[in-house]
């Protein structure tokens, strides 16, 4: 056995196809950017104010939490009304961030992840998004999970996207016991046996778990959809740091050169999204770390790829 060691229609908001979102790079710039929410997740903002932020720093698409759609609602707000927010900005929703224990064993508590996940795919739809993150929530602490039946589940999961028009990313997680190494993450998706599996790699992640990097060079452009950029110290070690420890492009050890090398090797077409949970940052006006995070993003990769 192979273990974990080793509502569209509601709206009225049409879902585009997750291969449809995708906008070919060009020669002039190789990839896209990306903010994902979380980098101002201290700030406590609306949604609707971070949409705005993103778009006046210049990024193409965000990467929202689920928890702040369910805010919005809550609050009285349309998704629609959100939805053309994020187009007006020139914005895309390229990924989506929910949490749901989709991997675990025990039956009846997947069957109400798998509803949670179902849930979380229509908020993500109505705002006009085509993938969700699958991280292997629920399962941190196991290192028996069978990776057969997680491929099993993980097209469950694909089926229900098919319906809705999100697609579910199997998520790398650096500190779990589970889908702890891109390998594993890739396991999954290729024993699913679906057209549109694909993979979430994350650079501080890929540390944290002891992927090589090089492994990057080995996927295809198909693949993967999106791809969480941050950059990590020297200090502390890999063993205690922890996400609150991630850093922009370039201010830290990471092989990122190597890293967008080998993805505009494997032709990838996804976007770069800024994935962060720094408090110092949070400390900083929000506009200043969205505007220096892309900043910083572009000036890694152009250090990287002449362009």
């Amino acid at each position: 056995m192979i273990s974990g060691a080793s509502g569209a229609l509601a709206s009225g908001i049409a879902p585009q196809s997750a291969k449809a979102s995708v906008r070919k790079r060009s020669k002039a710039a190789p990839f896209r950017y990306c903010l994902n929410t979380s980098t101002l997740m201290g700030h406590k903002l609306p949604i609707t104010e971070i949409v705005d932020i993103a778009g006046q720093a210049g990024y193409n698409a965000i990467e929202p939490w689920i928890r702040e759609l369910d805010e919005h609602v809550k609050g009285g707000k349309s998704l629609r009304d959100l939805a053309k927010r994020i187009r007006d900005r020139g914005l895309t929703v390229e990924s989506s961030i929910g949490f749901f224990d989709w991997i675990v064993d025990e039956d009846a508590r997947r069957a109400k992840a798998v509803e949670e996940a179902k849930r979380n795919m229509e908020l993500v739809a109505n705002i006009g998004g085509t993938r969700l993150a699958c991280p292997p929530a629920g399962a941190t602490d196991r290192a028996d999970i069978d990776l057969f039946k997680a491929a099993e589940r993980y097209r469950a999961l694909l089926e229900i996207g098919d319906k809705i028009g999100v697609v579910p990313e199997v998520e790398v997680w650096g500190f779990s016991k589970t889908l702890t190494r891109l390998s594993q993450a890739m396991f999954v998706a290729l024993e699913s046996g679906h057209p549109k599996a694909c993979v979430l790699p994350d650079v501080f992640h890929l540390y944290k778990g002891g992927t090589p990097f090089s492994g990057i060079r080995l996927l295809s452009g198909a693949a993967v959809h999106c791809f969480h950029l941050n950059d990590y110290p020297a200090e502390p070690p890999r063993d205690t740091i922890t996400d609150a420890s991630r850093v922009y492009p370039g201010d830290g050890i990471a092989p990122l050169g190597q890293v967008f090398r080998d993805l505009e090797a494997i032709g990838y077409d996804g976007v770069l999204s800024l994935e962060l949970f720094n408090r110092d940052y949070w400390k900083q006006d929000a506009q200043t770390v969205a505007s220096t995070g892309i900043r910083k993003m572009r000036d890694a990769v152009k250090a990287a790829l002449g362009k």
